[in-house]
C-alpha cells in the first residue's frame, strides 16, 4: 500500500488522466450501446413462473408496457355523447402518436368490458411499442397532456401504469444530487476547508460514475433489475464519501502534526487506506451473501452495488493520493495553514477550532472524552438504556409482512394513485391485481368447467376465459379477486385456487399474475433468508477474527448487527407497513414491505456496520496491545474515533435519506431503512451499547484460544504510524522550539 500511495502521489497527473479516460471511455460506449434493465421478479420452479412462461408462449409477439387512461363522470354515464366527444378524439390522436402500438377503447368491441357496472367509470389501454424504461419521456408526457385535456365539467381523467411512473417521477439523479449537497455541507462543517470538502466528493463521483456506466453496459448482456443502478449509486456514494473522509482525516492530522505532505499522504494511505480496503471487502462479502438466496433478481443488485463499492475503494486508494498531491497543504483551512506556517504544529492544531479539528485530536476535556468517561463509570446503565431503545424500535418487526408495493402506495396527489383509486372504486379493489389461471393442453369443455369452478370460489368477483391466439395449446382464465392485491385475503385466494381448483381438476394449470409472482417471491425470500443471514454473519465474524485475533470482538459485532437489523426493520414496518408518518416522506397508503428488501438491506447493513466496527475497534485494539488496559483501550478508542465516525454516519444518513425522494418506492424503502439503520448503529450502538458491553466484558474482549492463535494468519487492519521526524535546530531558534517536528509548510517550500 505504501508503494502504491507514493507512486500515485508522485505521478498525480498520470493517475488523474487515467481516471478521466476510465470515465469517458465507457461513457462514450454507453452512449452508443445504452442499457437494457428488466423488472422480472419471477423465480424459476415456482407456479407463477410456469404460468408466465406459458403466457409468453401464447403471446410471443407481445411487447411494450401498457398505460391505463381512467375516467369517471360525476353525473350520467361514461357512454353519454358528451363524454365520448371528449375522449374518443383524444384516444384517436394518442393512437396515432409514433411509439404507441395500439389503443383499446371502451367504445370499441375489443374494449366493451372496460365500462363499470354503474356506467360511470371507464378505461382505455394504451400499449407502447417499448418497455416502460425505454419509452421516451416526451411521448409519455404527450399522452398525459392529451388525455388530461379531456378533464372538466364533472369528468375526472387520470393515468396509471409503469410508463407514467417513470415520466412523472423526479428527473434521474435528483436523489443523488440532494445527497451530495447534504454530504458537502457536513464535510465543510467537519473540515472547514473547501478543498478538503471536495476531495471525498470527487473520488466518490468518479467511482460511482464509472460503476454505473459499467453496470448499464453489463445490463445489455445479462438481466439486471431496474432498481440495480439506484441501489448501486446509493451504496457507492455512501461508502465512497466515507472512505475518502477517513483517509483525508488521517492526512490532515499528519499535516497538523508536522509531517511533510507526501509522507503524510503515504502514511494516511498505509493506515486508514488499509482499513478502507478491509471495510470495502466486508461490504462486498456481505453483498455477495445475496447470492446464497439463488434469486436471480438479486444477482443484478449484487453486481451493481459491488461494482460501485470496488471502484469507490480503488478511487480512494489511487485517485485520492493523486489529488492530495495536487492540493498539497490546501486541504487544511486558511486559519490552519497560517498557524502552521507561523507557529509550532501544536499551535496549529489548537487554531483549527471546531470546524477543522480532527477526531484523533479531541481534547481530553471534550464532549467525546466526557462521554467516554461516563460510559466507563456507568456501563450497565448506559448499556441498559441503549438496549431498551433498540428493543422498543425492534418490536414492530414482529408484524413484518412481505409482499409488493403498487400504485396504491403512491402519494394521494399523484395521477397514478388517483387512477388506481378510480379503478378500485369503479371495478372493485381486486381489479388492480388480476390473476390468471393458465392451462396447457386442455379441451375447451375442460377449460369452461374450470372457469365455472373458479367463479364459484369465495373471494372471486369474476372469472372468464380470455381470447388467445389459435394453435398455442394454451388457455387462459382471467380472475378478478374481491380484495386488493396487497390484502392477505388475496394471497390466501391464490393458495386456494392452486389447491382447491387447479390441482383437483387433473389439468396442467398454473396460477399467475403480478400478485402471484410477488407472493411466490416473498415466500421464497422468507424461506432462504436464514441461510443468507447465517452466511453473512459467519463471514463477517471470520474477517473480524482474523483482523483482531479475538473471539469477543466478532461475536459482539454479530450480536450488534442483528440488533441493528431488527431495529431498522422495526422502523420500516412502522413507517411503510403501519403508515406512521409515511405521508410526510411522500409515501401514500401503507402496505407490505417489498419482498426483496430484507436481503438487500441486511447485506448492506451488515457490511456498513462492519465498517464502523472496524474503525472503532481498531483504535481500541491498538491501545489494548500497547497498554493491556481494557478500560483505557475502550475509552481511548471511543474518544478518538467518535467524531470521524459520527461525521461519516451523518454523510451516510444524508445520502440514504435523499433516496426517500427518488420517486422509486423500493429505493425509498431502502433509503429510509438504511438511513435509520446507520443512525441507530452510529449514535446508539457504536456510541453507547458497544463500548458499554466492552467495558463490562473486560479482558474477555481480547481472548483467543491458543490453537486459533497459532493457525490464524497475521494481519493488521491499520498499522501504527512511523514516528515523526525531529529536525536539527535552525539558526535563530532556541532548542525548545527546534525540538518540535518539521512543519508541513516548510517541507512544502523545500
Amino acid at each position: 500500500m505504501e508503494s502504491l500511495a507514493r507512486w500515485c502521489y508522485r505521478h498525480r497527473l498520470v493517475v488523474l488522466v487515467l481516471w478521466v479516460v476510465a470515465l469517458l471511455g465507457p461513457g462514450v460506449l454507453s452512449s452508443v450501446k445504452g442499457s437494457d434493465y428488466t423488472n422480472d421478479f419471477s423465480l424459476p420452479d415456482t407456479d407463477s413462473r410456469r404460468a408466465y412462461d406459458l403466457m409468453v408462449s401464447a403471446f410471443p409477439h407481445a411487447s411494450g408496457d401498457p398505460t391505463t387512461i381512467v375516467w369517471r363522470t360525476d353525473e350520467g354515464s361514461a357512454r353519454d355523447p358528451a363524454v365520448r366527444e371528449k375522449l374518443e378524439p383524444a384516444l384517436a390522436e394518442i393512437a396515432g402518436m409514433e411509439g404507441v402500438g395500439r389503443v383499446v377503447s371502451p367504445y370499441t368491441p375489443a374494449g366493451a368490458g372496460a365500462i363499470s357496472a354503474d356506467g360511470r367509470s371507464a378505461y382505455a389501454t394504451v400499449v407502447f411499442t417499448e418497455r416502460a424504461e425505454q419509452v421516451p419521456k416526451e411521448l409519455v408526457e404527450a399522452v398525459m397532456e392529451r388525455a388530461e385535456d379531456a378533464r372538466g365539467d364533472g369528468l375526472r381523467v387520470e393515468l396509471g401504469g409503469q410508463p407514467i411512473v417513470h415520466a412523472a417521477g423526479p428527473p434521474g439523479g435528483t436523489a443523488e444530487l440532494v445527497g451530495i449537497v447534504a454530504a458537502a455541507i457536513v464535510l465543510f462543517l467537519a473540515f472547514g476547508s473547501l478543498f478538503a470538502m471536495l476531495l471525498p466528493l470527487v473520488t466518490a463521483l468518479f467511482g460511482v460514475g464509472i460503476g454505473l456506466i459499467l453496470t448499464g453496459l453489463i445490463s445489455n448482456g445479462t438481466e439486471l433489475a431496474t432498481v440495480a443502478p439506484l441501489i448501486g449509486s446509493l451504496v457507492g456514494l455512501g461508502v465512497g464519501i466515507d472512505y475518502a473522509l477517513f483517509i483525508v482525516t488521517r492526512h490532515r492530522r499528519g499535516l497538523l502534526n508536522g509531517r511533510p505532505p507526501e509522507e503524510s499522504a503515504v502514511t494516511a494511505l498505509n493506515t486508514s487506506g488499509r482499513a478502507v480496503l478491509f471495510a470495502g471487502a466486508t461490504v462486498c462479502i456481505a453483498l455477495a451473501g445475496m447470492l446464497v438466496t439463488g434469486i436471480g433478481f438479486l444477482n443484478g443488485i449484487v453486481i451493481a452495488a459491488s461494482l460501485t463499492v470496488v471502484l469507490s475503494v480503488l478511487a480512494a486508494v489511487t485517485l485520492l493520493p493523486a489529488l492530495l498531491g495536487l492540493l498539497g497543504i490546501r486541504v487544511l483551512s486558511r486559519k490552519q495553514r497560517r498557524a502552521l506556517q507561523d507557529t509550532a504544529p501544536a499551535a496549529a492544531r489548537s487554531a483549527s477550532g471546531s470546524a477543522g479539528e480532527e477526531a484523533e485530536e479531541a481534547p481530553s476535556g471534550g464532549a467525546a472524552a466526557r462521554w467516554s468517561a461516563f460510559v466507563e463509570r456507568r456501563p450497565r446503565a448506559v448499556g441498559a438504556v441503549a438496549l431498551l431503545v433498540m428493543t422498543v424500535l425492534a418490536l414492530p418487526v414482529l408484524s413484518l409482512r412481505l409482499g409488493a408495493t403498487d400504485h396504491g402506495n403512491h402519494h394521494e396527489s399523484t395521477t397514478t394513485r388517483k387512477a388506481y383509486d378510480l379503478l378500485a372504486d369503479g371495478f372493485g379493489p381486486g381489479f388492480n391485481g388480476p390473476l390468471q389461471i393458465v392451462v396447457e393442453g386442455a379441451a375447451p369443455a375442460e377449460v369452461t368447467e374450470l372457469a365455472e369452478r373458479t367463479k364459484a370460489m369465495k373471494g372471486v368477483v369474476r372469472a372468464e376465459i380470455m381470447p388467445v391466439p389459435p394453435g398455442t395449446g394454451v388457455s387462459v382464465i382471467g380472475v378478478v379477486p374481491a380484495t386488493a392485491p396487497q390484502d392477505e385475503a388475496t394471497y390466501r385466494l391464490i393458495d386456494d385456487l392452486r389447491s382447491d381448483v387447479v390441482a383437483p381438476s387433473g389439468l396442467t394449470g398454473h396460477v399467475g399474475g403480478v400478485t402471484a409472482v410477488f407472493k411466490d417471491f416473498a415466500e421464497i425470500t422468507t424461506d432462504r433468508l436464514p441461510y443468507f443471514v447465517v452466511t453473512v454473519v459467519a463471514l463477517g465474524c471470520l474477517l473480524l477474527l482474523i483482523a483482531f485475533r479475538s473471539l469477543g470482538v466478532p461475536l459482539l459485532a454479530a450480536v450488534m448487527n442483528l440488533i441493528a437489523a431488527a431495529a431498522s426493520f422495526g422502523v420500516l414496518v412502522a413507517v411503510f407497513q403501519w403508515g406512521w408518518g409515511s405521508e410526510l416522506i411522500g409515501f401514500g397508503k401503507e402496505g407490505p414491505i417489498s419482498a426483496f428488501l430484507p436481503a438487500i438491506m441486511l447485506s448492506l447493513l451488515f457490511g456498513l456496520s462492519m465498517d464502523y466496527q472496524v474503525f472503532l475497534v481498531s483504535r481500541m485494539h491498538e491501545e489494548w496491545v500497547r497498554t493491556g488496559d481494557n478500560a483505557r483501550a475502550v475509552r481511548t478508542g471511543l474518544t478518538e474515533t467518535s467524531r470521524v465516525i459520527n461525521s461519516a454516519a451523518l454523510i451516510m444518513i444524508c445520502v440514504f435519506a435523499a433516496f426517500v425522494f427518488s420517486g422509486d418506492t423500493e429505493a425509498a424503502m431502502v433509503g429510509a431503512g438504511l438511513a435509520a439503520a446507520v443512525a441507530l448503529d452510529a449514535f446508539v450502538l457504536r456510541t453507547a451499547l458497544v463500548p458499554a458491553a466492552m467495558q463490562l466484558l473486560g479482558r474477555a474482549n481480547w481472548w483467543l484460544p491458543g490453537f486459533l492463535d497459532r493457525i490464524l494468519p497475521q494481519f493488521s487492519v491499520e498499522p501504527a504510524e512511523d514516528p515523526l521526524p525531529v529536525p536539527p535546530p535552525r539558526q535563530g531558534q532556541d532548542e525548545a522550539a527546534a525540538a518540535g517536528p518539521m512543519t508541513a509548510v516548510g517541507a512544502e517550500r523545500r
